[in-house]
């Protein structure tokens, strides 16, 4: 996948643009990003917000090895699947797109 395959993939799946990074943010405050994706040039890093505000690396990869699953479209390689939490705070965040965009 490439940095354009990314961002298009994680907008689409309840991620929005904050401080120019595609991320997630907790459902009590959805304003703050506590999730984000940092897309470099040659590479991409999953980050989260720790409780004292500073960003920690969970995981990265190089674009090469994020590889889409055929059948979810998921980026593969990240190793997202193996966050705790993660798919319930991308649904929570996906649902509340999906509701807000009807209002």
């Amino acid at each position: 996948m490439t940095k354009d395959d990314l961002t298009a993939w994680a907008l689409k799946n309840g991620w929005q643009m904050i401080g120019g990074h595609p991320s997630l943010t907790k459902p009590s405050a959805p304003k703050e990003a506590i999730v984000r994706m940092v897309l470099k040039a040659t590479v991409v890093h999953v980050e989260a917000k720790k409780p004292a505000g500073k960003w920690e690396k969970l995981t990265g990869a190089s674009y090469a090895q994020v590889v889409a699953d055929q059948e979810t479209g998921v980026p593969g390689g990240l190793g997202l699947e193996t966050i705790p939490g993660f798919r319930m705070l991308m649904q929570e965040n996906r649902d509340r797109q999906v509701f807000a965009a009807r209002r």
